[in-house]
């Protein structure tokens, strides 16, 4: 079963000032299977925050369907399941970590000695035990950001959707967020992350989708996605003549400290190359499939798309 899938989901907004009609999402097709980590990416006003809003119940589509957890969007039942972290959540901050969990836990129907475990095991679980009776006003951005996924575990969902847990973080709090999704995950859970956090993204996703002005422009595996077809090569112990020969195979070659740096383009050209220089006493060093980074694909789809 899906944990999120979509239908033509659309959603418009008529803006009064402006006298027209914005279309927010435009005829949405998406899956997220169960038990993965995807990431959902877009530039500003892609479309994404209307489309968690639409999959949480808080909006009503203009056209087009979607179910969550196998039921369709809004059904009550299908809440209890269900964990949202916004971008900036908000906390009374004179409260104490663990005044927070047992407030919010007591809002899900937990109480008494169910209740105090379930809090136990969470601030275990975001490593925030020693820091449960300090108040929320002394916590770092970190600190506050893995209470809030605290909180977001009371009622021990299928299926989280986090909005930019990351944002603003030092470097170790990244890592920590980071590690703490992958636990979850091993937990069995489903994450909807939608971040601008892209290096963040790459880490951890199993999948992305990435939208721009209201459609989604490409979904799929991240390690089919970056890949880029092309091999690169290290060779040594060809003369000068059997180098040019290898250059009429390769897409280019580039001399490295008396070793050659050979780059085919697809698993043909790349076995060619390797065929040429062993029947020819060289010696392949070093074959490495060359991969964009996340960042260079995404902006290479918003700049397509803009």
């Amino acid at each position: 079963m899906e944990a999120i899938k979509t239908e033509g989901l659309t959603k418009h907004f008529y803006e009064p000032l402006r006298r027209q009609t914005v279309i927010a999402v435009d005829n949405l097709d998406l899956v997220v299977e169960k038990g993965e980590i995807f990431g959902f990416l877009g530039p500003n006003g892609a479309g994404k925050t209307t489309t968690i809003k639409m999959l949480l119940g808080l909006i009503f589509p203009t056209s087009g369907r979607a179910w969550v957890l196998g039921n369709p969007i809004g059904d009550r039942k299908t809440r209890q399941k269900v964990s949202y972290m916004p971008e900036n959540p908000y906390f009374y901050d004179y409260m104490t970590g663990e005044e927070v969990l047992y407030f919010y836990g007591g809002l899900f129907g937990l109480k008494g000695p169910s209740l105090k475990k379930k809090v136990d095991e969470l601030l275990e679980l975001v490593d925030l035990s020693e820091h449960r009776k300090k108040q929320l006003n002394g916590y770092s951005r970190g600190m506050l950001q893995r209470i809030g996924i605290a909180q977001t575990l009371l009622n021990d969902p299928e299926l989280l959707i986090l909005d930019e847990p990351t944002s603003g973080l030092d470097p170790i709090a990244h890592r920590e967020i980071r590690e703490l999704l992958i636990r979850l995950k091993e937990q069995g859970k489903t994450i909807f992350l939608c971040s601008h956090q892209l290096s963040d993204v790459e880490m951890v996703c199993d999948r992305v989708g990435i939208m721009n002005k209201g459609k989604l422009v490409t979904v799929g595996r991240l390690e089919d996605l970056l890949k880029v077809g092309e091999m690169e090569i290290a060779v040594e112990g060809l003369d000068p003549s059997q180098v040019e020969q290898v250059e009429k195979i390769a897409s280019r070659i580039y001399k490295k400290d008396g070793d050659f740096l050979v780059y085919a383009e697809g698993e043909e050209k790349a076995q060619e190359v390797i065929d040429f220089v062993r029947n020819n006493g060289g010696r392949i060093i070093s074959m490495v499939p060359l991969r964009r980074s996340l960042e260079e694909l995404f902006v290479e789809i918003v700049k397509e798309e803009g």
